[in-house]
């Protein structure tokens, strides 16, 4: 039987001494470990700007098929846990920002929402099916890119999408004349002659 006394442990005749201390320094504003996402075993922020269109790039959207779109690419994000950022329905196309969890690959996740929107939509919309035949509503492929930093930039881009831009027509001579000055700062004239 051991007996644990304090005359039979022996302490180390070298001192303690603490070499290295880190420093843990706070960053103030957006710190990147607090946007991630978690699941069991991991941390993650996955997020991509998609675009996708419908069938020969069709203007489609639009009026009441807008509105439905967007609740039916809602709800089928929502029962992914895909959160959507931002996102924009064009008449002949549609961005969107989201943020989709690893366990979904982005082929997996697109298959997913452009055929089961498909479904939903000639579901709800039977007169679409003359138009588009067959159940096919979007097109096949496309455009996906990661986004890192330029979070911000995206999500302005995708906002901005229906804004037009107008320049005042000047007639000159044979032709009209557009003034303008670009995002340098350049003045910028465009010249085209007038068919008649």
């Amino acid at each position: 039987m051991r007996v644990r006394d304090k005359s039979y442990t022996k302490k180390s005749p070298f001192p303690i001494i603490e070499v290295f201390k880190p420093k843990i320094i706070e960053r103030k504003g957006d710190n990147m470990a607090n946007a991630n996402n978690s699941l069991s075993h991991s941390k993650w922020m996955c997020k991509y700007h998609i675009v996708f269109t419908p069938k020969y790039r069709r203007k489609a959207i639009f009026n009441q098929y807008k509105d439905s779109i967007g609740k039916i690419l809602r709800q089928l994000c929502q029962y992914k846990g895909v959160e959507i950022i931002e996102g924009h329905l064009m008449p002949d196309h549609v961005h969107m920002l989201v943020s989709i969890p690893p366990k979904y690959s982005v082929a997996n996740f697109m298959g997913y929402l452009k055929g089961k929107s498909a479904l939903m939509i000639f579901d709800q919309h039977a007169n679409l099916k003359y138009k588009f035949g067959n159940r096919h509503f979007w097109a096949e492929g496309y455009y996906v890119s990661t986004v890192g930093l330029n979070e911000a930039t995206i999500k302005k881009y995708i906002q901005e999408q229906e804004k037009e831009i107008c320049f005042p027509l000047m007639k000159i001579g044979k032709n009209w004349v557009a003034e303008f000055v670009d995002s340098e700062g350049n003045h910028v004239e465009v010249y085209t002659a007038i068919t008649e």
